[in-house]
């Protein structure tokens, strides 16, 4: 989708929607031994065994992380042929889940990502990624938090604040909100103008402390701190001035417009920022 997203769909209205919130129990509890059956006593392990399950415990250790990569490159490569996002609802680590509302995305390289600012402004702007990078960067790390229940803890996030280029744009008076468009031809969101102004919304161009990979919604993609992580649309390409805000693709399908974490879409999650 966009949200991992989110980059993170509404409650109760696809597959994004994990099977169960956190805090959800089995109501019968956990399984109880069967008092009638005599516990049954294993059979003793050599010491070379148990120096070798210490060893491969170790190694796992060691290894964890490269199998993690691993398992996040694979399944964000089952993402982009999976249409239905059914590959969001695989076990990840405690990492980052990958969704998209389209079939397919194209990749944009440094040389053809362009970011276009229009609409209700005195100066229509075109920015390439290199212009970006230029731009005074800001860091910020927060949790990460998907509305379908995952949460990502002390994410960082890089990027030119989403104000800087709306001053550089002039934005008019009559102006209230902004609407986003996405190269992926299908995602769109929505802020208000206050809500686009805050020091913790991004341009971001760089996540975990590395440029933003195509699967992560990189080149470019923005970055709303405080809220749930479908409003941080992947593959940013449009911000466009509008007078009013014009719901984006999930909330035209359930999702809040005004999505703070833990106060919005019927959740409770401890705020992110």
């Amino acid at each position: 989708m966009n949200p991992e997203q989110p980059e993170e769909r509404g409650p109760g209205r696809s597959a994004e929607r994990g099977p169960e919130r956190p805090g959800e129990r089995d109501p019968e509890g956990p399984e109880q031994p069967d008092r009638e059956r005599p516990q049954e006593r294993g059979a003793p392990i050599g010491r070379r065994v148990l120096l070798g399950t210490l060893g491969l415990g170790a190694l796992g250790v060691f290894a964890a992380p490269t199998l993690q990569r691993g398992l996040e490159s694979f399944l964000a490569g089952a993402s982009e042929k999976d249409p239905t996002g059914l590959t969001g609802l695989l076990p990840n680590g405690g990492g980052f889940r990958y969704y998209s509302v389209a079939a397919s995305v194209p990749h944009k390289s440094e040389a053809d990502y362009r970011l276009t600012i229009d609409g209700l402004v005195d100066h229509p702007k075109t920015f390439t990624l290199a212009d970006l990078r230029a731009l005074p960067q800001t860091r910020l790390v927060h949790d990460v938090q998907c509305v379908t229940g995952w949460r990502v803890p002390g994410t960082p996030f890089e990027g030119v604040r989403l104000s800087h280029l709306l001053d550089a744009a002039g934005v008019r008076s009559s102006a209230g909100a902004i609407r986003f468009n996405c190269f992926d031809g299908t995602y769109t969101e929505s802020l208000t103008l206050k809500q686009a102004r805050r020091a913790d919304v991004l341009v971001a161009l760089r996540m975990q402390d590395k440029p933003l990979g195509h699967n992560h919604g990189g080149p470019v993609r923005l970055y709303v701190a405080p809220m749930y992580f479908y409003k941080s649309a992947k593959w940013l390409s449009g911000i466009t001035v509008t007078k009013d805000v014009r719901p984006g693709y999930w909330e035209n399908r359930g999702y809040d417009v005004d999505a703070w974490v833990g106060r919005s879409n019927g959740r409770d999650d401890a705020p992110t920022s």
